[in-house]
């Protein structure tokens, strides 16, 4: 049974834009940390998708699923071109080449109409997506040898966790309760818990990076407690709205390691 929640956050709405917006260094003058920000980005956009997808499949909230999922679409488009750019050593090409073969089929299918029987497809085909475009962050961050790159690579990372979450539930609450699902969104969870952890304990955070850590945890533990339901109810309306929440502040706290002493 789906519980749905129709009213949702106006500000929540309007912070997520900013996920939209290109970094206003070009890609000619992109600095290590913003290189691993942006390409870490590009897996937050593969999970994304598929959320986006399994919304518009189960008619939640469509039109705004759907223009979440065509600004996903040409966001991916434009930092894919952009970290080609910034392609500064010939494995860091090759990776981005891998990942713009594997993002055609991904783009093919999100590009047309939504089906149900797709989405299963969909997902194994974003994983490969997913995992391509972490092996160009990892060359990134070896590249970059510093602990900032690293923070920003676990900051960043926590925001593909927020929509990961966010696909698998939705997932089972379509209908789709078996392996892998229900194991990778175990997983899913544990691994941001355990991540957002460490980085509240990192000794490089700033004040503002401390606060907003916290507020994080805050709405983690909403979470939490929201998607602690007796099996067979799902209120995916809510659940949704509240990883969107977390990625937001993740996207912003990311941007704030970007800001720290390369060291």
């Amino acid at each position: 049974m789906i519980i749905i929640f129709n009213r949702f956050s106006l500000i929540t709405a309007i912070a997520l834009i900013a996920l939209v917006v290109p970094l206003t260094s070009t890609a000619a003058k992109l600095t290590l940390a913003e290189g691993i920000n942006k390409a870490g980005r590009q897996r937050m956009l593969t999970q994304r998708m598929v959320k986006s997808y399994c919304q518009m499949g189960m008619e939640l909230r469509y039109r705004k699923s759907e223009k979440q999922l065509n600004a996903a679409i040409q966001l991916f488009d434009t930092q894919l071109e952009e970290l080609q750019q910034f392609s500064i050593t010939a494995e860091v090409k090759t990776g981005l080449a891998k990942v713009k073969t594997l993002w055609e089929g991904v783009k093919e299918t999100v590009s047309s109409e939504v089906k149900r029987e797709n989405i299963e497809r969909l997902r194994a085909d974003a994983e490969k997506l997913l995992i391509a475009s972490h092996e160009v962050v990892l060359m990134l961050q070896d590249l970059s040898g510093t602990s900032q790159g690293k923070l920003v690579n676990i900051a960043g990372r926590q925001r593909m966790l927020s929509q990961r979450i966010s696909n698998l539930y939705l997932m089972q609450a379509w209908g789709f309760e078996k392996e892998p699902y229900i194991t990778d969104y175990q997983t899913a969870i544990k691994e941001f818990d355990s991540a957002l952890i460490l980085l509240l304990n990192t000794p490089e955070n700033t004040k503002k990076i401390s606060e907003s850590l916290k507020n994080v945890s805050l709405q983690w533990g909403v979470f939490q407690h929201s998607a602690k339901l007796e099996k067979g109810k799902y209120i995916p309306a809510l659940i949704t709205r509240s990883a969107d929440k977390i990625l937001t502040q993740m996207n912003t706290i990311t941007g704030l390691y970007t800001l720290l002493p390369a060291k």
